[in-house]
């Protein structure tokens, strides 16, 4: 499914019930497997995950986007963490199928699962979409130890506005944050900002390309 640049999508069996992977395929020159899942309010259509999916694979990375069971099936909230970490667990065997080392990613929830299972897994580094590191309006309620304790190389990307986490609002560590500015938790910008939807979706795309180029 990597050996040419042809989208193909497979269904995977889990605990969790019936996942889905849709690859695009970097071709002979894949070097690394980004593998990305959704978050809890939305599915692989949204505007970050299409566009690395878009460009991600001329730069040597074969995407893998992830759907959890739960969205498969067609229900419209997503189930607890330990739910969402089994059906990840259980899409893994796939996505390292190629023989290539998996950068485990995703946005939002999907971001948690990936930083929680990311040493168990194997996982070669973490991409961290808007990270939610706590509930509007709750800084109290902080999930930065899940970020933390990833174990790996760790990227994330987060909306100067992010209601769920600010960039600013992040503690130190030794993962690498970069804003887009203005954005929303889906990296929305408002059209008063001194940046364009497409602008804003390049700092996201342009920030990936150049990490995954330091990860061999």
């Amino acid at each position: 499914m990597t050996s040419d640049t042809t989208d193909t999508t497979e269904s995977v069996e889990t605990d969790a019930g019936t996942a889905r992977v849709t690859w695009h395929g970097a071709g002979r020159r894949a070097r690394l497997v980004l593998a990305v899942s959704h978050g809890a309010g939305g599915g692989i259509e949204a505007r970050d995950l299409r566009a690395l999916a878009a460009v991600l694979p001329a730069h040597g990375v074969t995407v893998a986007l992830v759907e959890q069971p739960w969205r498969v099936a067609g229900r419209k909230v997503a189930p607890a963490p330990k739910t969402l970490d089994a059906g990840w667990r259980g899409i893994w065997p796939a996505l390292t199928r190629p023989g290539l080392p998996v950068i485990a990613g995703g946005r939002s929830a999907g971001a948690r699962v990936a930083c929680r299972t990311a040493t168990e897994l194997g996982a070669h580094a973490v991409l961290a979409l808007s990270f939610p590191l706590h509930p509007p309006g709750r800084p109290e309620k902080s999930r930065a130890g899940e970020l933390l304790g990833a174990g790996v190389p760790t990227l994330v990307v987060q909306g100067g506005n992010d209601p769920f986490g600010r960039p600013g609002e992040f503690p130190g560590g030794t993962y690498e944050l970069v804003e887009v500015p203005h954005g929303d938790h889906g990296f929305a910008v408002p059209k008063r900002a001194g940046i364009t939807q497409e602008e804003a979706v390049a700092v996201v795309t342009d920030a990936v390309v150049r990490w995954t180029g330091t990860l061999g």
